[in-house]
């Protein structure tokens, strides 16, 4: 197969009479918009002949004119538009050469054995998946550019290899080039002239579609001056969106037929280690979820990012292999060179990565600030952990407050016997008030130190302009019953560390973690849940009992 073709595969064949079909679509749509000229010509060149004379012709060449420079305009509008507006890029970490030369001479030495041109450059993805970007889009040529040494120069030609950075952690550098030779393999298509138009097309619709939406909602507050803009939208819009539904299927059916046709060349590359490797993506992906919902989505949620969150995943999934045995010779396994080595600085590159990460699934600013700094594992449990309960318990003790329950303060703080005498009582109502005032204080907090959104120069190169991110919640809301056991968890743990000896730590699974004699204490929720759900304080009293815990002793909180 040649490195600048499809070849002659079903895969390719499939790709290339859709993206024709696509072509096709809009070769009709630019007939259907010289049509009316071509009528208005018709009708003049009757004219001038002869042969069409009369008042009523005169009459329907006029007609036939004004309606031909209507829907001129129009097409014009929209296929300015269509060029104009800039598709929607991936939020990416930019990859220099400089900073990981051995990476691109993989990624290089892989193209050359698949037979296809190499990527123009290399990103980085908070995310576990790898895949190509096309930033050819001529609204990309001023907004987005890619690194390369002391220069600067434009992507022009071969998409981006955008990659996901828990693979560089966690993956060998043999895993890591055998999951990206089909991805890899993808450059050969994005070469083909007849996809690379359709795609074009594709993605300036969608981008038009984008556009007009966006300019519709905005017309509320639009002034008169740019109010004809937004007519004008109007009626691009629907084009647009008429088009693109019309493309819609055999777009789709493009996208496959390239991802089969890769896959397909590529199995000559490293298959038998492919299939290993893949087994080390779902692990990457689950130890990832896992990092993000439990153990970094507490610290965002506190105004800290940690700053190693890559770093953080091969912690994760070191301690998942141990607890579960999950394959054989994992030690050996782990004595093999990571791909990580393959950067020149990865503690630059995860930390990046993790800041990008805490801005698409947080909502985090592009900078750092008094209410938004990086973290360190090794400062976690005093910094995040810690610090969670204590803010937790003293919510938990202004909401008690506020329903006016009966303070059981000393002359040093609050305790924790106040709220299992609260929630033991045979009274109704009592948890779902509680949950509902904690909830309602929460919300307030957030409201009231909701992070501003900084824009930095990276976010211009990346191509993202003044433009917010796109926000990937971990987590749907909490519910007011959520929030109410995991208050009450807060002052057991402060009560632990207070009057017990406990001390705060980290699980690399579960997040904030309890530390008992140097143990983790995995049997506390469930005397919580026996508490907050059904009211019944027996079983959390006996684990105080056991644990040497004294719910009467004052607590300390900030």
């Amino acid at each position: 197969m040649s490195g600048t073709g499809m070849g002659e595969s079903i895969g390719s064949q499939a790709a290339r009479l859709r993206a024709l079909a696509v072509l096709r679509i809009r070769s009709r749509a630019v007939a259907v918009a010289l049509l009316p000229a071509a009528v208005a010509v018709v009708l003049f060149a009757g004219g001038v002949t002869g042969h069409m004379s009369g008042s009523g012709w005169d009459t329907a060449r006029w007609v036939s004119s004004v309606c031909a420079l209507v829907v001129l305009v129009l097409a014009v509008a929209v296929a300015a538009v269509i060029v104009r507006a800039e598709p929607a890029l991936s939020p990416t970490v930019e990859l220099p050469e400089r900073s990981a030369p051995d990476l691109y001479r993989l990624v290089r030495d892989l193209a050359e054995r698949l037979d296809v041109p190499p990527p123009s450059a290399l990103a980085l993805t908070p995310d576990c998946d790898s895949w190509l970007e096309d930033r050819t889009h001529p609204a990309h040529s001023l907004r987005h550019v890619v690194r390369s040494g002391p220069r600067v120069r434009r992507s022009t030609e071969a998409p981006v290899l955008v990659i996901g950075s828990p693979f560089l952690w966690w993956m060998r550098v043999a895993e890591l080039r055998a999951v990206l030779a089909p991805v890899v393999a993808g450059t050969a298509p994005s070469a083909h002239p007849d996809i690379a138009a359709a795609r074009r097309f594709v993605r300036g619709l969608d981008a038009a579609v984008a556009l007009a939406s966006d300019s519709a909602q905005r017309a509320v507050r639009s002034t008169p001056r740019r109010l004809l803009g937004r007519l004008a939208f109007a009626f691009i819009g629907p084009i647009s969106r008429m088009l693109l539904r019309s493309c819609h299927t055999y777009a789709g059916e493009m996208e496959r037929g390239v991802a089969v046709a890769a896959s397909e060349r590529a199995q000559a590359v490293d298959y038998g280690l492919r299939i290993v490797a893949q087994e080390q993506v779902g692990l990457a992906y689950a130890g990832w979820d896992r990092l993000l919902t439990r153990v970094a989505l507490p610290a965002w949620r506190m105004g800290r990012w940690p700053s190693r969150l890559d770093a953080g995943v091969v912690s994760a999934l070191t301690e998942l292999s141990r607890r579960d045995r999950l394959a054989e010779g994992f030690t050996s396994r782990l004595g093999e060179r990571p791909a990580c080595d393959l950067l020149e600085e990865p503690g630059a590159v995860d930390e990046a990565a993790s800041l990008l990460a805490a801005r698409l699934f947080h909502g985090g600013p592009a900078e750092t600030g008094v209410n938004w700094s990086p973290v360190g594992w090794q400062e976690y449990p005093e910094e995040v952990v810690d610090r969670k309960w204590r803010t937790e318990a003293a919510r938990l003790h202004r909401v008690l407050d506020g329903l006016g329950v009966t303070p059981s303060e000393g002359p040093h703080g609050p305790t924790l016997a106040r709220v299992i005498t609260h929630l033991g009582r045979p009274a109704p109502e009592v948890g779902e008030n509680l949950a509902a005032g904690i909830s309602a204080e929460v919300a307030r907090e957030e409201a009231a130190a909701s992070l501003p959104v900084v824009r930095s120069q990276g976010d211009a190169l990346n191509g993202w302009g003044a433009d917010p991110l796109p926000l990937f919640p971990l987590q749907p809301p909490r519910t007011g019953r959520e929030l109410l056991a995991d208050h009450v968890t807060a002052m057991v743990c402060c009560a632990a560390v207070d009057t017990a000896g406990a001390a705060p730590g980290l699980d690399w699974l579960d997040g904030p973690a309890l530390l008992i004699r140097g143990e983790r204490s995995a049997d506390l929720m469930s005397p919580v849940l026996s508490l907050t759900e059904d009211g019944d304080p027996g079983p959390l009293r006996a684990w105080l009992t056991r644990t040497g815990v004294r719910p009467e002793k004052p607590v300390r909180l900030v």
